[in-house]
């Protein structure tokens, strides 16, 4: 009994420090945006006015909401689709094939990943440029006559160029991990494959994939919320949103309202929907990827 006690006591004392410090960093943060969502305020100067639930009737009817939404969702799915299709396929031939230089490939592909967003804006402003960009250079060595296309000042391809600025980012990062994962697949299971004429695409999808699949799926859901706050910063940077707030999305619109506009109830609204918009998609992807763990 004694013992008993003392375990639960070492154990709490444990837990305590880093309970309080989530409660004071995490929980606190967040019922006080979904308090302050419930007023209309004047940015900083203290003055506000209840409005209930005001904020988010007038989110309905707000044009320039619905179409960052939009965008939101449309970089979520085109962006997660490609950037882990990618990453997958990449690792699956550096990890099987064999290649000279695999760990070259294998830095160079992380490489975006540890370059700072200003940077990645930077070098992203350069391609995408109208009169010296390498896009508008390269169309130009087929067509002398070539208009000079405004990838980052068109609606028509702001949210595509972002979205593959979004893609470079990110496959290397996740290709490392898929790599480390598919590392550790015995190699009986491809030669016991290869014995019953299973070639290397088959290969793929009924042994690398399905024993690779719980890292997918945990970084799936991993990488989705993470996709919100990157195309945040590379927008900020690369667009700050143009051209017309063709390219914002919900944390650009958030930060606007809040910060440049004065309208603090109003941003913490949209802040709100962004919250409840990625604990909803972050359980639809865990419902709808969960499968059975297979051994090997």
């Amino acid at each position: 009994m004694k013992n008993s006690k003392e375990k639960k006591k070492f154990i709490i004392s444990g837990l305590l420090p880093s309970l309080i410090l989530y409660t004071i960093f995490m929980v606190y943060p967040a019922i006080s945006v979904f308090y302050e969502s419930l007023f209309k305020t004047g940015g900083l100067s203290g003055k506000k006015t209840f409005v209930g639930l005001n904020n988010f009737k007038l989110l309905v009817k707000d044009n320039n909401f619905i179409r960052s939404f939009q965008n939101t969702i449309f970089l979520i799915v085109i962006v997660t689709i490609v950037t882990m299709f990618l990453a997958v396929v990449f690792a699956s031939v550096l990890s099987r094939e064999k290649l000279k230089g695999r760990n070259f490939f294998r830095i160079i592909f992380y490489i975006p990943n540890i370059l700072s967003i200003a940077v990645i804006a930077s070098i992203f402003a350069a391609i995408y440029g109208m009169d010296q960009g390498l896009v508008n250079g390269f169309l130009r060595l087929f067509n002398e006559n070539h208009t000079n296309i405004p990838l980052l000042g068109d609606r028509m391809y702001v949210v595509y160029s972002i979205a593959f600025a979004m893609i470079w980012q990110a496959i290397g990062y996740y290709m490392v991990m898929y790599m480390s994962t598919m590392s550790q697949i015995p190699e009986h299971l491809y030669e016991a494959a290869n014995l019953d004429g299973a070639g290397r695409v088959r290969q793929f999808f009924d042994i690398t994939l399905p024993l690779t699949w719980e890292t997918i799926r945990t970084t799936l859901t991993f990488y989705v919320i993470s996709n919100i706050n990157i195309a945040f910063q590379i927008i900020k940077a690369l667009t700050g949103g143009g051209p017309d707030g063709a390219s914002l999305t919900l944390l650009n619109y958030q930060y606007e309202q809040a910060y440049t506009n004065s309208s603090f109830g109003y941003g913490l609204a949209i802040g709100v929907v962004v919250f409840l918009f990625s604990f909803i998609l972050s359980a639809i992807i865990h419902k709808l990827s969960k499968r059975d763990i297979l051994q090997y």
